[in-house]
């Protein structure tokens, strides 16, 4: 009896651990949990008293309050969770004041989607809050032929978003810091998965090098914009508070989390010679294997972070580390050759940094986090320019919803409000964006119509479409940040359920909501295909030379460190190497996005990649130098005066690509490479030529980026 309780017990404790692990430490489970929760605390009591328009109604406004949450302090959640209110309330309001006057509709919707939209460009809360307005004002009229009172949607819609953001509120001040703790955790997960992939490397040939490469590159997007948002998130805190000591935890990783980024994204030489001396293949394997290791580490420390929990150090990690530096002396002893003692030390400061986390953490300088000091006004008069991509991206938004309601009235097409629906979430800043969200938009709705028409079969009673409407919203927010495609099946599914209960026609509304469904989505690749079609290949320049401005800055810093190190938290020199990875993602961005662009405007693809690939080893190469700032006495006077000359060059390079000038020179880089070929001839393998090699690569590489920008213009 006493053995079949303690298996209860434990049957339970595993049954409560799994629970926690799904939802605790996955956060999109967690939201969508949150969503589906309030959702059927609204709408299960009005189905229940047969008031289903009610309940489904008051359900939308808190799918729409869900999908405008930000990531802000408590304080900062109130203020946006009474502006989102307000903006809902506003927004529905003004549809149904003029959704009986076509003209004076039209004139509105173009105004207010122009002014939500500039507005949501003021910083991430308001495009959150901006979003849900549009999609309330569209919620709006797709309910207005069946509300039982003009008034009605205008009091349901914020009601339910109210009641969404109460429930949020409350789950937020019973555990403050789990914002940051999340965007942390994220983090600290994509920096595992760079690293994972970094280990492909170690060793490696040119082939696989290509498709890892490339792997990183998109990596790297994520694992920036993960610091992005943790920056913003901190700051949002450090308003709110009046102790920002409190913070300083937080603050010691989100700079733990930057300073390991740099050692990853470093590259000292080119791994594909090092791979090709046998000699090496050994060391190279046990590299990767580190890396793997380190990878694992940050992928607890993401864990411990969502699950309150201890961070333990992997014990294999100083184990692997001892075996390649005992490997390393023995090639040394017999070989007198060296060529990766740098690259361990870089890999094994990742590993005592993660090691000394949790120490000294209370003690020395508070970390400061750069901040836009710029008022809201000015960031919106910014906006104001023909030339400015969320300007634009308002106009042609404003068009696609003002063509799309022009179709409606000419050919009189029901429900034909799905048509600005779908035109809201396809039509994206650029012509990439917007055609995959097209293609994801049309598979989605058809497959979620093909599923959703199955399962109502199956599930007739107004129970099994409550049922069916809940869980189709849990897995659409479980899915949205991860798989746009999966998640538009959820939510039409989630849609056939909703009109299923307020009027027994969710299955006939869906051929027709296919139509409008493609309507929308060409509407929306058409209008950005005409509408200052910001090609690729045209950003190109301005693209590449902001890099290489960047990279520049970043070299300066880095050489000013090396110099006479800072004794403060190194706020300018973490700017200038954040700036310099946005700058390369911009352009790793742009090359991917051309992919995806008419053929006819896919000029300069194949030199398009050659100038990401070698900016972005052009930033690893300065990730290396970065990373070994703090070695004392890195640098003696003779390599401190060619690094200073490579830098002027670099400089020089950056200019002329500012100016548009074809004449990019690197002749001087010539002479340098030349200089430090001939060194490298007369040193022996070892620390020190692994330094000259590095500057070599730094030159090779700016030399080279000069070479290919000169040719743009020809092309």
């Amino acid at each position: 009896m006493q053995n079949k309780l303690r298996v209860t017990q434990f049957q339970g404790k595993q049954w409560y651990e799994f629970w926690i692990q799904n939802l605790w430490r996955y956060p999109n489970r967690l939201l969508a949990l949150k969503a589906a929760m309030a959702m059927g605390a609204l709408l299960i009591p009005f189905v229940i008293f047969n008031m289903a328009f009610i309940g489904v109604t008051l359900a939308l406004g808190a799918l729409a309050g869900a999908l405008s949450e930000t990531d802000d302090h408590p304080k900062g959640r109130v203020k946006a969770l009474l502006l989102t209110i307000l903006s809902f309330v506003i927004s529905s309001a003004s549809v149904e004041i003029l959704l009986p006057y076509p003209t004076l509709f039209g004139i509105g919707l173009v105004g207010s989607t122009i002014t939500f939209i500039l507005v949501g460009g003021l910083g991430e809360r308001y495009r959150g809050i901006t979003f849900g307005a549009l999609l309330v004002a569209i919620y709006t009229m797709l309910g207005a032929e069946i509300t039982p009172n003009w008034y009605a949607q205008i009091i349901l819609l914020p009601t339910g978003a109210l009641c969404y953001g109460l429930l949020s509120l409350i789950l937020l001040y019973l555990h403050p810091a789990r914002l940051l703790e999340e965007q942390l955790a994220d983090g600290f997960e994509n920096l595992s998965l760079y690293l994972k992939e970094k280990s492909k490397l170690f060793p490696s040939d040119k082939s696989i090098q290509k498709k890892t490469r490339q792997g990183l590159a998109s990596l790297n997007v994520k694992v920036v914009n993960s610091i992005g948002r943790c920056k913003n998130v901190l700051n949002s805190y450090g308003d709110a508070m009046n102790d920002e000591n409190q913070l300083r935890p937080y603050l010691h990783k989100f700079i733990l989390l930057q300073s390991l980024h740099e050692r990853a994204a470093s590259s000292h030489e080119r791994y594909d010679l090092l791979s090709a001396d046998a000699d090496n293949r050994e060391v190279l394997e046990g590299l990767g294997q580190l890396m793997l290791q380190l990878s694992l580490a940050a992928h607890e420390v993401s864990k411990s972070l969502l699950m309150g929990t201890e961070y333990h150090h992997p014990i294999s990690l100083k184990w692997t580390i001892n075996a390649i530096q005992a490997q390393l002396k023995v090639i040394k002893k017999n070989e007198n050759k060296n060529d990766l003692g740098l690259l361990l030390q870089n890999l094994n400061q990742s590993h005592l940094s993660l090691q000394n986390m949790n120490f000294n953490v209370d003690s020395g300088l508070l970390p400061r986090v750069d901040k836009d000091s710029s008022s809201l006004w000015k960031r919106f008069t910014n906006q104001l320019n023909w030339n400015h991509p969320k300007f634009k991206y308002a106009i042609r938004l404003s068009t696609c919803f003002l063509i799309g309601y022009l179709l409606m009235l000419a050919f009189d097409i029901e429900k034909g409000y799905w048509i600005l629906l779908t035109s809201l979430f396809v039509c994206q800043p650029s012509y990439s964006e917007t055609r995959q969200r097209l293609f994801q938009r049309i598979l989605g709705t058809i497959t979620g119509v093909v599923l959703g028409v199955s399962i109502v079969q199956i599930l007739p009673t107004v129970g099994g479409q409550v049922v069916l409407l809940l869980i189709a919203a849990y897995f659409f927010f479980a899915w949205l940040k991860n798989n746009y495609a999966v998640s538009v099946i959820f939510v039409t599914i989630f849609v056939i359920a909703a009109f299923n209960l307020i009027a027994d026609k969710g299955v006939v509304v869906m051929i027709p909501r296919i139509i409008d469904t493609v309507i929308g989505a060409l509407l929306a690749i058409i209008v950005v295909r005409f509408m200052w079609p910001d090609w690729q290949y045209k950003q190109l320049p301005n693209l590449l030379a902001s890099a290489v401005e960047k990279n520049h800055t970043y070299f300066n810093q880095i050489l000013l460190e090396h110099k006479a190190p800072s004794e403060d938290d190194l706020l300018t020199y973490r700017i200038s190497r954040y700036q310099a990875h946005q700058a390369d993602n911009a352009l790793s961005m742009a090359w991917r996005g051309m992919k995806l662009e008419p053929k006819r405007q896919q000029k300069m693809q194949k030199r398009a990649f050659s100038i990401t690939y070698l900016n972005h080893a052009l930033l690893s190469y300065l990730s290396a130098l970065g990373a070994h700032r703090n070695i004392p006495d890195y640098m003696n006077e003779e390599l401190q005066l060619m690094y200073q000359e490579v830098e002027k060059e670099l400089l020089v390079v950056a200019e002329s690509l500012r100016r548009n000038d074809s004449n990019c020179p690197y002749e001087d880089l010539e002479t340098v490479l030349e200089k430090l070929g001939n060194t490298l001839e007369n040193t022996e393998r070892g620390t020190h030529r692994q330094k000259l090699v590095l500057l070599y690569n730094i030159a090779e590489v700016t030399q080279q980026l000069a070479q290919k920008a000169s040719q743009i213009e020809v092309e």
